[in-house]
């Protein structure tokens, strides 16, 4: 059993699955940061090669090393998007999604994992993206925001506040059922009246605190 399984306990869960590892990479490689970086790399480039193809009569060896690292130096944009193409397959693997009937668990990290739990009654906003690149691969997001206004808090962390379940393949069904969950847990937390009995009327919801909500079902990636 994993530690991702250990943190979920004896929830039942409703779906599980990861980002599509196609989608995922992809989006990694053609981020905003791309063009940047090549714009960024050929002006080193150029400089590179103009100092590379000078005689050594014209500049001391010892200054054209020194110019040489300092324009490796000076491309650490360049690596920066490289190592963050490289790691996106650790990433990709960290990452794991389960909606159980208490919440949505997300794992994430590169080197380490981090696993984080968000309950029903916290969300707010459930909403639905697909990039050019999630058409591409016939995948999507799905947008869950936390908070009693459905916006961002100015002042907490944003993770805490907005976190994507996304380049998955069924995100239709994973937001409507999100949705459903939010909305049944939330009329019955809600409900004034019957003093919250163990099977509550509430307003006619799909929710009952004393019965499964269903068998486990899991995505296969």
């Amino acid at each position: 059993m994993s530690d991702f399984d250990t943190y979920i306990g004896n929830e039942t869960v409703r779906w599980r699955g990861k980002p599509k590892l196609s989608c995922f990479v992809l989006e990694c490689v053609f981020n905003p940061f791309l063009f940047f970086a090549i714009i960024w790399c050929a002006f080193d480039l150029f400089f590179f090669k103009m100092i590379n193809s000078m005689p050594s009569s014209e500049m001391g060896s010892s200054v054209k090393s020194i110019v040489i690292v300092f324009l490796l130096i000076h491309m650490m944009p360049v690596w920066i998007y490289l190592s963050g193409v490289i790691f996106s397959f650790l990433r990709q693997r960290n990452i794991e999604y389960a909606i159980t009937d208490r919440g949505i668990y997300f794992s994430s990290g590169v080197l380490s994992k981090t696993i984080n739990f968000k309950p029903f009654a916290e969300i707010s906003n459930i909403s639905m993206h697909r990039g050019v690149i999630d058409r591409m691969t016939d995948c999507g997001d799905v947008v869950v925001l936390c908070g009693g206004n459905g916006h961002l808090s100015t002042g907490g962390n944003s993770m805490n506040d907005r976190f994507s379940i996304q380049d998955i393949f069924d995100y239709q069904e994973v937001f409507k059922l999100v949705r459903q969950m939010q909305t049944d847990i939330y009329s019955d937390t809600m409900y004034p009246n019957a003093l919250r009995p163990e099977n509550n009327p509430g307003y006619g919801t799909k929710y009952n605190p004393g019965d499964s909500l269903g068998n486990n079902t899991s995505r296969r990636y």
